[in-house]
């Protein structure tokens, strides 16, 4: 067909195809709604993911004693296998997002938890302590395109109304994952050594990591990021480092994750010593605890309506500390009961921080939640390991007060960052906005 060109200014103008213009529709583009198919679809394969990513990361916590009786090593160094895992998870969380805007979130996704099965898969094999440090450190560096992507890729894909609730279930399952490797660790620990655990642990993620692959849906609000380059990139990370607000939530992603994982790391060791002398099966049901984060993650994102997520981060953090003190005493029950609260206040705090990340950002989101995500796990790798000096040098009541300590540093920090009248100036400010941030009237997006 011929082409006829027309004098500038004269006949109709183009009208431009949004069907043939991506970054358009991801513009236009709503989100999900609750209730919709693909909003359950984008849940369950997140979960999943959350289930795969989870339990390979923590797959030794539950065995920890039997690993260090067996390899002969102390109580610090068996927990190296948790602390070089999320280490290498925490450098890798950065380059996954930078990938990720480049690739598409569900792709970068799908290469990391393959890559992370198949390491898993090889855990069981490692030859030495050095070899298996090695390979828990790869397995880490794979895993970190799960936590790294996933919050950016539900504030893409659902309805803002709902996208609190929706990292809310996204957090709930991922306490189901770790959940549910400590568990199966356990009791294979027990009966055929901590090798076979590892094993267990890796066919369950297998199995999830398939069924995540089947799951999630196509993305619909990712557009491809220009190629920035290195000052490009440090430019954006640089900026959310600047923004005093984010500040506080990755110093809270720190200290909080920190004083989670040196509990779990080394109350196993207190309840195998006297007076408890707990069998490693029994030990790992004190993962059920994760439970009541599966719980207390979505009832906060509820919460926080009502009350605002400044001051659901803040309970979270007294949850933790109110926890703690019934661990000190020398009865099971109480430790058990105390356990329960700190877990659940925990996952209170961090639902609402990881989901709050992402909206305070008004740009470079997926560098927003990575930034969070690496303190998250840095301070795993390095107070969770710190933790074990505290507890064989002073004991469990010096540690437990320690963790105390990093839950009330995080909640003035969290309040000093966080003015309640800022939030109360939002809420005038952006009316309906709020809620459809996926927080209340006076919560700031």
């Amino acid at each position: 067909m011929p082409r006829f060109s027309a004098p500038f200014g004269a006949g109709p103008r183009p009208v431009p195809n949004p069907a043939a213009d991506p970054a358009a529709n991801a513009a236009a583009w709503a989100g999900h709604p609750k209730g919709s198919a693909a909003y359950r679809r984008i849940l369950a394969g997140l979960a999943f993911a959350g289930v795969a990513t989870f339990a390979q990361l923590y797959s030794t916590q539950a065995v920890l004693p039997l690993l260090a009786a067996d390899l002969r090593i102390s109580a610090a160094e068996a927990a190296l296998t948790i602390s070089l895992a999320t280490v290498g998870l925490a450098l890798t969380v950065l380059p996954w997002s930078f990938l990720a805007d480049r690739i598409g979130r569900v792709r970068a996704m799908m290469w990391g938890i393959s890559a992370a099965t198949i390491l898993g898969l090889l855990v069981p094999l490692a030859p030495s302590f050095p070899v298996l440090l090695g390979l828990r450190m790869l397995e880490g560096m794979a895993l970190g395109g799960i936590p790294a992507i996933a919050i950016a890729y539900l504030n893409e894909e659902v309805n803002k109304a709902h996208a609190a609730l929706a990292a809310g279930s996204y957090v709930a399952g991922t306490t189901l994952g770790g959940l549910a490797g400590r568990l199966v660790a356990g009791p294979a620990g027990e009966l055929w050594g901590w090798r076979a655990a590892a094993l267990a642990v890796s066919v369950l993620a297998t199995g999830a990591a398939v069924l995540f692959l089947v799951l999630v849906p196509r993305a619909q609000g990712f557009t491809v990021a220009a190629a920035g380059g290195l000052r490009g990139a440090m430019g954006t990370l640089a900026g959310h480092a600047r923004n005093p607000r984010l500040l506080a939530l990755y110093v809270q992603a720190f200290l909080l994750m920190g004083g989670f994982v040196a509990v779990y790391n080394y109350l196993g060791f207190r309840l195998s010593g006297e007076p408890f002398s707990l069998p490693a099966t029994a030990i790992s049901l004190i993962f059920l605890a994760y439970l009541s984060g599966t719980v207390s993650a979505r009832w906060a994102a509820g919460l926080t309506s009502r009350f605002g997520r400044r001051t659901v981060l803040i309970a979270g953090t007294a949850l933790m500390a109110g926890g703690l003190a019934l661990t000190l005493t020398e009865l099971l029950v109480p430790i058990l009961v105390g356990l329960l609260l700190f877990t659940g206040g925990f996952f209170a705090a961090h639902s609402i921080g990881s989901g709050w990340t992402g909206l305070i950002a008004t740009t470079g989101r997926a560098q927003a939640a990575s930034l969070y995500n690496l303190a998250y796990y840095l301070g795993s790798s390095v107070l969770g390991w710190a933790g074990g000096l505290i507890f064989q040098r002073l004991g469990w009541t010096a540690l437990a007060l320690t963790v105390t300590g990093l839950a009330g540093a995080t909640a003035a920090i969290t309040a000093v960052a966080h003015p309640a009248s800022v939030h109360a100036a939002a809420g005038r400010a952006g009316g309906g906005g709020s809620k459809a941030a996926g927080g209340g009237a006076t919560v700031s997006g």
